[in-house]
């Protein structure tokens, strides 16, 4: 799929891990290394099996999971690429290492983490030997909530978790006052993302874009064919010629255009198609930042929020 390429580079590595092998005791595996420091451990399980983790990690690398660890005020160390576009962690990533995509193993050794949480596994036998990690493949849980408790749980950090809870419903509950009033009883809302190749997708409640708070946290509505084909999933493409039969009163759309040059957008607004939407003709159809909108980790989708939320009352 368009939305990553992801090209790794593995450089001398195995140095690093004869160092680790020279450091520890028995086979050298992360778990001796946690017992060897001291720390206390216990197990976590995951899809790739049992393993031992911190009981409290001090130091957590992650590919693309930084939003969803600093959501419950754990500490990201390094990160990968992705997490510095986002517009939400910049300050709280300020301190953070870009250690590639996939993660590379010598620039995390550098950073010597106790814990290493990962969505893509490229590299996941080379990082086990640096630290325990953790394979969380994408999008595993439905709402953002179900986000919090995983990561509250993987770091110990429980009660930071049900505190963000609530402070995205104190959000929510607000947001929903400002755009009471300015929506219709009934109007639909639908989601969509225009690529450079001029894909067209239509996305649901859990694949980013603003789904988690568009159709979770301010219950709005889609139209009855994206609630019957979509919303079971993350995306669905189609073709520009049925975009109308997946049409919603209000539509919100982002461009992935890497290179900003703007020609696909340009494409569908000279379009006949989207000029004869409903959401463009009434002044609903908004499109979106792609780098604002494309995170779906907690502290993303509180934000988004508001955002939404204004843009609604703004009508």
């Amino acid at each position: 799929m368009y939305l990553h390429a992801i090209v790794g580079r593995l450089t001398i590595f195995t140095a690093g891990l004869a160092l680790l092998a020279s450091c520890s005791s028995g086979e050298g595996n992360s778990s001796d290394n946690n017992s060897d420091s001291g720390k206390e451990t216990r197990a976590y399980e995951t899809e790739k099996g049992e393993v031992t983790i911190p009981s409290e990690p001090e130091t957590i690398v992650t590919d693309y999971y930084a939003g969803e660890l600093l959501s419950v005020e754990a500490d990201v160390s390094g990160t990968g690429p992705d997490a510095f576009s986002n517009p939400f962690l910049k300050e709280q990533l300020s301190g953070a290492e870009d250690v590639g995509a996939p993660l590379n193993p010598e620039e995390v050794l550098e950073l010597d983490p106790d814990l290493i949480v990962v969505m893509y596994d490229e590299n996941y036998e080379q990082l086990s030997e640096i630290a325990p990690t953790v394979y969380i493949p994408y999008n595993p849980d439905t709402n953002v909530q179900e986000t919090l408790d995983t990561f509250g749980e993987l770091t110990n950090n429980q009660t930071e978790a049900e505190n963000f809870k609530e402070t995205i419903e104190t959000t929510a509950s607000e947001a929903k006052e400002r755009i009471e009033g300015t929506i219709d009883e009934g109007d639909t809302f639908g989601i969509y993302e225009l690529t450079n190749n001029d894909e067209l997708y239509v996305f649901g409640a859990n694949g980013g874009r603003g789904g988690q708070a568009i159709y979770n946290a301010l219950d709005l509505s889609p139209p009855e064919k994206i609630q019957e084909e979509v919303m079971g999933g993350n995306a669905q493409e189609i073709s520009m010629e049925v975009l109308k039969d997946y049409s919603a009163d209000h539509m919100f759309m982002t461009t992935y255009d890497p290179e900003s040059t703007g020609e696909s957008k340009e494409k569908i607004q000279e379009s006949d198609v989207w000029a004869n939407l409903d959401a463009v003709q009434n002044d609903q159809f908004y499109f979106l930042d792609f780098d604002t909108y494309y995170p779906y980790d907690p502290i993303s989708v509180n934000e988004q929020i508001d955002l939404i939320a204004d843009k609604l009352s703004e009508q």
